[in-house]
């Protein structure tokens, strides 16, 4: 048998889409937004040396393919990543009408989304009174806080004080499909806030909202807010069974890395892990050590996204792709014969661009222990046919295999 992991490089985008226009940032559309080469151009001019210096350097990745992908995608140059590839590479496009999580990692994982997403306006307040009562008789408060869209650092830095003060949930939004609600894990509790969640999730849920986020944070006034890594994403169940689905199905062992178990609703999966991007790579490494012969592994990396890509940090961003890239490498070396690994993303999030939202972008389609080669351009879907094609199990939905 062989195995399989799928590695998200959550919001690694590399330009091109051919529907960015229709995206938008504030009134700004999606139109030439490319995470991957702005960060190299802005390392190239000396625009990014906060904690790192220099041209981007990626020789891992770039060797895989990744400089090429965002050629190919965009056209874009990427100073510093010029090496010709050695392993099998493309780019992929979405097709569900989102650039958000859900939407992502359904259709990598084989499900394109069947509907529509709800998303409110971006106005304040932003949540019908119906909701606002319904979140707060959940929360035993008298209201919220919040009621917009908001950066998540940014609105807890706003409303921290008051809401240690009055218990009131705060409670924003973004240019996703998604409601999150933020609360100090101390003097509101870590599993009360975690319990509100839950219990306003369904009604999200019927209203085609994707995700309903905890948003747990520490400190206080005189030292400042913290977010911790104990947030939980109660995501819409796919309505149809997908790539972890089809593994388990066939009898396979399906393990999760980061936010998986809550992007699937735990759906096919045997078990999950979370922690730091960090400790997540330890986690990886672990499991390309001991995975069982015929498994699957579905990884996702969310600080590029989370914690540099939506506060607009460049150089914080390039810190991360190099330390990515370094500890991926050291990851390849342990993979065994037959073994299939997969690096992607679910969408863009520009720290170039206006706003703070996602930007709506082709991925890079890395491919190692399948020899090499250009891929020619393909869709989210074909990721997850290929992974069941190289694991020899059925595959559903719209994807074909580029292997």
């Amino acid at each position: 048998m062989t195995r399989a992991f799928l590695v998200v490089m959550d919001s690694v985008g590399i330009g091109g889409a051919p529907d960015a226009d229709t995206f938008f940032n504030g009134d700004r559309p999606d139109t030439g937004a490319n995470t991957l080469a702005h960060i190299a151009q802005a390392c190239a001019r000396g625009d990014a040396e906060e904690g790192r210096s220099g041209p981007l350097h990626l020789p891992h990745l770039d060797r895989l393919g990744l400089g090429a992908a965002t050629r190919l995608a965009s056209g874009a140059a990427t100073p510093g990543l010029a090496a010709d590839p050695s392993g099998l590479w493309g780019c992929a496009r979405e097709h569900s009408r989102g650039k958000d999580t859900p939407s992502g990692h359904w259709e990598l994982a084989g499900l394109p989304v069947p509907w529509d997403w709800h998303y409110f306006p971006d106005t304040i307040p932003a949540f019908p009174d119906n909701l606002v009562q319904a979140v707060a008789e959940a929360a035993g408060s008298d209201g919220i806080l919040g009621n917009c869209h908001a950066s998540g650092t940014v609105i807890i830095d706003r409303h921290g004080v008051e809401h240690m003060h009055t218990g009131k949930p705060i409670c924003y939004t973004s240019a996703d499909s998604v409601l999150q609600i933020a609360a100090h894990e101390e003097t509101f509790g870590l599993d009360r806030l975690l319990a509100l969640c839950k219990a306003v999730a369904p009604r999200l849920h019927e209203m085609k909202v994707g995700r309903v986020i905890a948003r747990p944070f520490v400190g206080s006034p005189e030292t400042g807010f913290t977010r911790t890594t104990n947030r939980k994403d109660f995501a819409i169940t796919p309505p149809a069974p997908v790539l972890t689905n089809w593994a388990k199905d066939a009898g396979r062992r399906v393990h999760g890395v980061g936010k998986i178990g809550d992007i699937f609703s735990m759906q096919g999966i045997d078990d999950v892990v979370k922690g730091s991007d960090a400790e997540l790579m330890t986690h990886l490494a672990r499991l390309v050590a001991t995975a069982e012969e015929g498994s699957l592994t579905f990884a996702n990396f969310v600080e590029f996204d989370s914690l540099y890509g939506h506060r607009r940090d460049i150089s914080g961003y390039a810190r991360a792709l190099e330390w990515f890239d370094r500890e991926i490498g050291k990851i390849l070396q342990s993979l065994r014969p037959g073994d299939l690994m997969v690096l992607t993303a679910d969408h863009g999030n520009d720290p170039s661009w206006s706003g703070t939202d996602h930007t709506r972008e082709q991925v890079p389609v890395l491919v190692v222990g399948r020899g090499a080669g250009q891929i020619v351009q393909v869709n989210f879907a074909d990721i997850a046919a290929s992974v069941a094609a190289h694991l020899g199990i059925p595959a559903q939905g719209p994807g074909r295999s580029f292997l």
